[in-house]
């Protein structure tokens, strides 16, 4: 990178040398053994008087200025804009990534995706990309339905009402060939297993809080062959991802200009997560003025 580079942040900057870095899968690198909201050697470099403040998934979300690693800023070209790659940064790569890294979505398949927020989105738009078939967005709040017919999806189930199982087994005579769950529920997460065929990808996207646990029928896992796999960050190699989210971007090929329902300033911040909290919103975006 060189000053006036335009860069997306990663919020996965790796070491480059451990295991998981040599092996391609750079984002279960944590960079280094210390708390994910300081940089590497564990101290921070924002102050407020005597008060360190940390650097919040070691980008420094929401900061005006920024230090982070040489792996955290990814360099892209500079006809991208700005206030559109810090979009890619986060839930496109994670959203189309993990049809495309993860879980390997083959043409012609079934896909089902179960929450229809910023993530959720580009799963579905990932798996349109990937050629899917079929692809069914569920959801409980008719603003994310249509953003989900938008994006791709081809049915969209409203789980506010019915059963949501039921309802994909038939309409896909058994369940889908790869089930993702994009909110991060114990609930959800079995509703998506549930739901995928015997033989088929149940990849969990979102991110449960820390105490949530899934119990899954054991002698199901055995019997049909499913597969249950995490995604992190679209099992993302930043260097070569970011650029090319931002490549299929430019051409045309993925959507994100519809992902940005609202801009805010910085110091409406407080607004624009109430917004997110109530569902109003498929994204928002805070521009630096």
């Amino acid at each position: 990178s060189k000053p006036g580079d335009h860069v997306i942040l990663n919020f996965r900057p790796n070491c480059g040398w451990c295991r998981y870095c040599t092996v391609g899968r750079p984002v279960l690198c944590n960079g280094a053994d210390t708390a994910r909201w300081t940089l590497f050697d564990g101290t921070v470099r924002l102050h407020k008087g005597n008060q360190d403040i940390y650097h919040f998934a070691r980008t420094a979300s929401f900061a005006e200025y920024v230090v982070v690693p040489q792996s955290g800023a990814v360099p892209v070209r500079d006809d991208m804009p700005l206030d559109k790659a810090c979009l890619v940064g986060c839930s496109v790569m994670t959203g189309v990534g993990s049809v495309i890294n993860t879980a390997k979505v083959e043409a012609g398949s079934s896909v089902m995706v179960i929450g229809c927020g910023g993530v959720g989105l580009n799963v579905i738009q990932g798996a349109a990309l990937a050629g899917a078939e079929r692809i069914i967005a569920v959801d409980v709040l008719e603003n994310k339905l249509a953003y989900a017919q938008q994006f791709g999806a081809t049915d969209i189930i409203d789980a506010s009402h019915g059963d949501t199982v039921a309802r994909v087994r038939d309409l896909t005579d058994g369940g889908v060939d790869y089930a993702f769950e994009a909110i991060g529920n114990s609930r959800t997460i079995l509703q998506a297993y549930e739901s995928t065929r015997p033989g088929g990808v149940t990849t969990v996207v979102g991110m449960a809080p820390e105490d949530d646990e899934v119990t899954i029928n054991a002698l199901s896992l055995p019997r049909t062959e499913k597969v249950i796999m995490g995604s992190w960050y679209g099992s993302a190699r930043p260097w070569i991802d970011l650029p090319k989210m931002v490549d299929l971007y430019m051409s045309g090929k993925i959507q994100v200009d519809s992902l940005i329902s609202r801009t805010y300033p910085l110091d409406e911040i407080n607004t624009a997560y109430d917004a997110l909290g109530k569902g109003e919103v498929a994204r928002s975006i805070l521009l630096y003025q």
